[in-house]
């Protein structure tokens, strides 16, 4: 997903959530596409403001007319994604797959990996940044918090007691469960996507590695 996608599908939500009386400017569609592309490739720290200008074609000034600081574009950026874009894709998404009944937790865990794949596939550009700055920026962590974990993870709660009171995986606390599958399929899905396309890479055989892996980990024996 380009950033040209980006600001073309959400320049609504941008303007709405941002407080804007008109539609954005021809210059601030560039500086919001030319801040995601950079933001995606080198990350917040390492992109100036007058890489993002470069890119924008206009002067390094023009930003700083419309956002105080670097940050300031960047949780223009996110939080209204996050908010109304991130959060109920999320939510609906997985719900498709967390409203299901499943014969077992290997059904389930091979649902869970397909449906993340296809929405990392979607969304790769954002999710890069997401990753990348939460851990860095405490606001679009608490908004990643209100916004989108609550519903996915309560039901992930109730899936893994279900498969626990079966006897098919450990009894640990089901918020350390559901860390140890995250982890393994999120780190599988996000290598797949960041590799250089001259490494050797077999995803099939990689998919089934991760799953087994986390299978095997949480089986009881």
């Amino acid at each position: 997903m380009d950033g040209g996608f980006i600001v073309m599908e959400w320049e609504a939500l941008l303007e709405r959530s941002n407080g804007l009386d008109g539609k954005l400017t021809e210059k601030q569609k560039r500086i919001i596409q030319a801040a995601i592309q950079i933001f995606a490739e080198k990350g917040f720290s390492a992109t100036s403001t007058n890489e993002i200008a470069r890119k924008a074609g206009v002067a390094e000034g023009t930003i700083f007319r419309h956002y105080k600081t670097k940050k300031d574009l960047l949780i223009t950026i996110i939080e209204p994604v996050i908010q109304n874009i991130l959060a109920p894709f999320i939510v609906q998404d997985l719900d498709k797959v967390l409203d299901q009944e499943y014969t077992n937790f290997e059904d389930f865990l091979r649902a869970v990996e397909q449906n993340r794949k296809q929405f990392l596939e979607n969304n790769l550009s954002l999710i890069k940044i997401i990753l990348q700055e939460i851990p860095f920026h405490p606001e679009l962590k608490e908004l990643f918090k209100q916004y989108v974990t609550p519903e996915p993870l309560a039901k992930l709660d109730a899936l893994i007691k279900h498969f626990q009171e079966k006897g098919e995986i450990i009894d640990l606390p089901t918020y350390s469960v559901i860390r140890l599958i995250g982890s393994s399929i999120i780190g599988y899905l996000f290598v797949r996507n960041m590799i250089p396309s001259d490494v050797v890479w077999d995803d099939e055989q990689e998919r089934e590695r991760t799953l087994q892996f986390v299978l095997r980990g949480l089986k009881v024996e």
